[in-house]
């Protein structure tokens, strides 16, 4: 069996290091993100909601942003420029 080295400064500045099994890890990872079914009116508002973003992004219509506050300045500029040109 293979020995494995971390150096301790990399622990001390990780604040620590877990190690587990693949399987038991994978696990872990499923079990962390929710699961959400929708039914009905519901499904099918979020169905139009996806289909029209994606109209809009083929369209050339979306913003590209690192973040959603850098998101909102982007449109927030975008929507004032139009607002000001549209007679």
């Amino acid at each position: 069996m293979s020995g494995v080295t971390i150096q301790k400064v990399k622990i001390e500045k990780e604040k620590g290091v877990v190690v587990l099994p693949i399987l038991e890890y994978k696990k872990l990872l499923q079990q962390s993100i929710p699961t959400h079914y929708l039914y009905g009116k519901d499904a099918e508002k979020l169905d139009r909601l996806v289909e029209e973003g994606l109209k809009e992004y083929k369209a050339g219509k979306t913003i590209k942003a690192k973040s959603l506050k850098e998101a909102l300045k982007i449109y927030g500029k975008r929507r004032a420029f139009h607002d000001c040109h549209s007679y």
